[in-house]
């Protein structure tokens, strides 16, 4: 194969054994949740969606897509969905991934959630790398702010109609 290829897929069982073997850095682990426990929260909320980030189909990132009972914190729009527990398995970073995969989230999104129009993510004040691979992807600050267990939180927004920057 002469390209690497980024996509996004729903977890599924037979992803689990590469899901166990990741790893974060020590700074990366303030911030975000293991797949592991994330996805025993999701065993527990049909709210909460899990997906595999694939590198080359092989598994290299994580993240949850929460439906109204995770986004009511953060904004009154019911047909948001809430982004959360995003990483990329430390042995893939570095490769673009982060960026590629925030790229598609969009499309993914659409595709398998027709009613949701924006999706929203909470990133901590502190966690630099994390707010600019977000703002390449499209992710916009509109101001709104919240306090999370490690701190101050930005609150990001990505609207996925054409009509964008609404409040």
């Amino acid at each position: 194969m002469s390209k690497e290829t980024v996509s996004l897929e729903f977890y599924i069982p037979q992803f689990k054994n590469a899901l166990l073997k990741y790893d974060l850095l020590e700074e990366q682990r303030r911030f975000t949740a293991f797949p592991e426990d994330a996805l025993e929260k999701c065993k527990e909320d049909p709210e909460r969606h899990p997906v595999v980030i694939l590198y080359d189909n092989e598994p290299a990132g994580f993240f949850v897509l929460h439906g109204w009972s995770g986004v009511k914190d953060y904004s009154d729009n019911q047909n948001a969905m809430l982004l959360r527990a995003y990483s990329i398995n430390l042995s893939f970073q570095g490769k673009g991934i982060a960026s590629k995969s925030i790229l598609l989230l969009k499309h993914f999104v659409k595709e398998h959630f027709t009613q949701v129009d924006e999706i929203i993510l909470a990133v901590n004040h502190s966690n630099i790398m994390a707010q600019n691979v977000y703002k390449k992807g499209g992710f916009i600050d509109q101001g709104k702010r919240a306090m999370g267990r490690e701190g101050e939180m930005y609150i990001y927004h990505l609207f996925l109609n054409e009509i964008s920057g609404r409040k």
